[in-house]
């Protein structure tokens, strides 16, 4: 009797878990990927600090959760244009999360007018929040910055920045998603 409430017990949780992967993969749309996201507070983004949580999806399952703007620029290390994008001219109170996964990545505070086209921060909003990585493409030797979350590329950093850390991480605005102070 012992082995069949075991055997009743393992079936019930590989249903469950199969069951929840099937509802997690039907649910990899940009739209509910973006509705996720616009739930998250403000609240919510500043009490997260867990730099141990990671989130790892295949390039299919990131190519139907984002859009192909974002996909480029997030998994295939892409960059925008300058000057026309969302968040370069944009001063709100708030926090930018990781538009791959949702880790709080900057706080406003620390945003500044680089006056290079792109949003332009001198320090992430926590240690662990991005990471780096050498990036010697297009003949240039840089400092890409990743998502320490989902390893999605955000953009690059740069030691032309103010005071006091005198970087300037240079984001892609398509690999953001600003949460607003007021969003509680």
């Amino acid at each position: 009797m012992k082995y069949l409430y075991l055997a009743l017990a393992l079936l019930t949780f590989f249903a469950c878990s199969s069951e929840q992967r099937f509802e997690q993969i039907n649910n990899l749309t940009p739209e509910y990927h973006m509705e996720k996201l616009e739930k998250i507070s403000y609240q919510d983004a500043l009490n997260d600090t867990d730099d141990e949580k990671r989130m790892e999806r295949s390039k299919e399952e990131w190519r139907s959760l984002l859009r192909s703007d974002e996909y480029r620029i997030l998994r295939n290390k892409g960059t925008e244009m300058p000057y026309v994008n969302e968040y370069d001219g944009f001063y709100e109170d708030g926090v930018y999360l990781c538009r791959g996964c949702g880790n709080p990545l900057y706080h406003s505070d620390t945003k500044y007018n680089s006056r290079s086209g792109w949003p332009s921060f001198w320090k992430p909003i926590r240690p662990g929040a991005v990471d780096e990585r050498e990036d010697n493409s297009l003949f240039m030797r840089r400092t890409e910055i990743i998502c320490g979350r989902c390893d999605s590329h955000l953009g690059h950093v740069f030691n032309d920045g103010p005071d006091p850390t005198g970087l300037r991480y240079c984001m892609n605005s398509k690999a953001l998603k600003f949460i607003p102070k007021n969003s509680d």
